[in-house]
């Protein structure tokens, strides 16, 4: 079956079976491998990606529910030459060490920060809660988040000219 999908604002043609998760469209079919495979029941956001600009767990979605709908995959908020501020934040705070979750932290990070752009310690952790890093960086992440949040604003640019 053929299904449209809207993917970092391009509409993008795939042959799918409808019940096939987003996850593995994304990945086998268009090429875009942030997201990860983790549970494969949307217990670990490694394959967290933005629907209509919430953060959902590709993995659970299936292709045929998704046409008409806005997909935001970690792919879609910048590149190696220009990340995005929650990338380069991501990477000023060392946030991954394995790395395998990141794209999935970014994914949550930016649906909260879209929605709340200049959220509390208590909303970035009640937010971030639902993905998981085995690694342990979660003080890390959270950091990154918070600075993100800063540059967004400006205040880490006031806050680091001293001023």
């Amino acid at each position: 079956m053929t299904i449209i999908l809207n993917v970092n604002g391009a509409e993008r043609r795939i042959d799918a079976e409808p019940a096939t998760p987003l996850l593995y469209a994304l990945r086998n079919d268009l090429g875009l491998n942030g997201a990860k495979y983790g549970c494969g029941l949307g217990q670990c956001g490694a394959c967290t990606v933005q629907l209509d600009g919430k953060a959902v767990f590709s993995c659970l979605l299936p292709v045929a529910a998704l046409e008409g709908r806005r997909i935001t995959t970690v792919e879609g908020l910048g590149t190696l030459d220009k990340p995005g501020v929650l990338q380069q934040a991501f990477e000023t705070e060392q946030a991954a060490q394995c790395g395998y979750c990141i794209a999935g932290m970014i994914m949550r990070a930016q649906a909260l920060l879209d929605r709340n752009p200049s959220p509390t310690e208590t909303d970035i952790r009640a937010h971030m809660q639902p993905n998981l890093c085995r690694c342990g960086t979660h003080m890390r992440i959270l950091r990154a988040v918070r600075r993100a949040a800063d540059m967004m604003s400006g205040k880490l640019a006031i806050l680091e000219s001293g001023q």
